[in-house]
């Protein structure tokens, strides 16, 4: 190039940004620019739906196993206690001298004790109203003050049974000493 070419070019003023545009920037330039930044926040938006939807399922998942192991849980305990006048016959059968009802109570027993079956014992321990009915009462023991003694259980009547925790059936149960219950 020559010195007046060079010059020629130098002279000529630079072109106006058209109006509208930025510094500079093409008419295309912009929309391409407010379309990525429209893009960007519908993607934004339904990221964040994605988000809560996986979220909502998440709980969901939780609540159904929740429930489906509580469920689970109530038919156990109630077929446990479907299963106590079983057990009664049992004991009742073993008290009366029926030959080989120990083996079929005790291996009973142990099965539903492996799943949460507990039995409510508790000769020669203080009365605790929320496992034992009192049904009997025996003359006070051998202390004769005027205060009532805490009442203990002395026989038990009839077996109690707890299910992982949960009484089903408190034991039926004489006691001696205080106001039995």
């Amino acid at each position: 190039m020559s010195e007046s070419e060079i010059a020629e070019i130098e002279a000529e003023p630079e072109p106006e940004p058209e109006p509208g545009s930025e510094a500079g920037q093409s008419v295309e330039e912009v929309a391409a620019e407010v379309e990525v930044e429209s893009e960007s926040a519908e993607r934004d938006a339904y990221l964040a739906d994605l988000q809560r939807v996986t979220a909502e399922f998440a709980n969901f998942r939780r609540q159904t196993i929740r429930r489906n192991t509580e469920l689970v849980a109530q038919a156990a305990a109630r077929l446990a206690e479907a299963l106590l006048p079983v057990l009664d016959a049992c004991e009742a059968a073993e008290r009366q001298g029926v030959e080989g009802m120990a083996p079929v109570r005790s291996q009973l027993v142990g099965v539903l004790a492996g799943e949460g079956l507990e039995v409510i014992d508790g000769t020669d321990e203080p009365f605790d109203p929320t496992c034992h009915e009192a049904v009997m009462a025996a003359g006070p023991g051998g202390d004769q003050s005027d205060e009532p003694a805490e009442p203990v259980v002395v026989e038990i009547l009839r077996t109690g049974y707890a299910w992982k925790g949960r009484v089903l059936r408190p034991a039926m149960v004489k006691v001696t000493g205080g106001s039995g219950g």
